[in-house]
């Protein structure tokens, strides 16, 4: 609390600043709200004495005034485990959303799904929240209603990915998921590869979707047949990996792409446990470029994509529209960069 410049236990008002910057109480309140009206001059005279006496807006009175909260919210419909079982592509996403908001002093909400919880009531609760002025839907399955419910409630909002509907109403930032998938498959096939599988990710999510696209797109562009049996559907995590390989082990691949690190590290391990050589035997594509890219024997190749600065743009986007600075659609398509590490077989030689 901001001690009282009279000398009282009181915390400092606005009519304290006003006082002392000797301008009126609604001169003070402008400044603080950022509103016109105010000459530069007695603008920075006001900030001078705000900052000299620590003085710290009432956030409810604020809020009164401005209509605005001054908190965004990160909606991630899975459960906790399942964000974090990943420590590096969501905790990474959110460090981009926190560095916007905290340099545009926003305040951040995490908003994640839970076991007990239906995701009919998961949806409603976010909906009708009013502790935030704007969303950030990252990871969300295409069938989730909380697009419709957000559009109709007309709340500001950003999606990490690209929307399956609504595709002319909705703000999103993305990276090319069916060309980075069909570089990185293409690759493999430039490299001599006969038989590619992939490990797709959850295919209700539309960069699972997008990329299993892009697999298909560089089969056929090389003129060779889809093979449904080399297609084994995962969900982005290690245990999706495993299995999947463990299947395609089955079907005498030659070479997998994962649709993330964290499934190509599953994969890694049940090629291990076979006894299978990697890359000699099996090549290795992930998605993503995570720090255990280089962790793992052998360091993986895979498709970086800028994930931090994907959570730093869509907050940006998100704050912009809040404050009324932008109105027009924002749709940002990020680049990719195939990363060459030991796992595909390049470097031999």
């Amino acid at each position: 609390m901001t001690a009282n410049p009279i000398g009282s236990n009181r915390p400092v008002s606005l009519e304290d600043i006003a006082a002392k910057a000797g301008v009126s109480r609604s001169t003070v309140s402008r400044v603080i709200n950022d509103e016109p009206y105010v000459s530069e001059k007695t603008r920075q005279r006001v900030k001078a004495v705000i900052e000299q006496e620590g003085f710290a807006p009432n956030p409810a009175a604020r809020a009164l005034v401005t209509q605005r909260s001054q908190a965004i919210g990160v909606v991630i419909p899975l459960v906790p485990v399942a964000v974090f079982e990943n420590a590096y592509y969501f905790p990474t996403l959110l460090q981009g959303v926190s560095r916007v908001t905290y340099e545009q002093d926003y305040a951040l909400l995490l908003w994640l799904a839970q076991a007990a919880q239906g995701e009919e009531s998961f949806y409603r609760q976010v909906a009708r929240n009013r502790l935030m002025d704007g969303v950030i839907l990252a990871s969300a399955p295409d069938d989730n209603p909380v697009i419709e419910r957000l559009l109709e409630k007309r709340i500001p909002f950003v999606l990490v990915e690209r929307p399956s509907h609504y595709y002319d109403r909705v703000n999103y930032v993305t990276v090319d998921n069916v060309e980075a998938a069909f570089e990185a498959v293409s690759h493999l096939i430039n490299l001599g590869r006969q038989h590619i599988g992939t490990i797709t990710g959850n295919l209700a999510i539309p960069d699972a979707k997008e990329r299993l696209q892009g697999y298909r797109k560089a089969l056929i562009a090389a003129g060779r047949d889809v093979d449904e049996t080399l297609i084994v559907v995962g969900g982005f995590d290690h245990e999706g990996g495993y299995r999947g390989m463990q299947q395609l082990l089955m079907q005498k691949v030659d070479a997998v792409f994962a649709a993330s690190d964290l499934t190509a590290r599953g994969a890694l391990q049940a090629l291990h446990e076979a006894q299978i050589a990697v890359p000699d035997d099996i090549a290795v594509v992930g998605f993503d470029d995570l720090p255990t890219a280089v962790q793992v024997s052998p360091p993986l190749t895979t498709v970086r994509q800028p994930i931090e600065q994907k959570g730093a743009i869509a907050a940006s986007i998100l704050i912009d529209f809040i404050e009324g600075k932008v109105s027009e659609l924002q749709q940002i398509v990020l680049p990719t960069q195939l990363v060459i590490r030991e796992s595909c077989g390049a470097l031999q030689g």
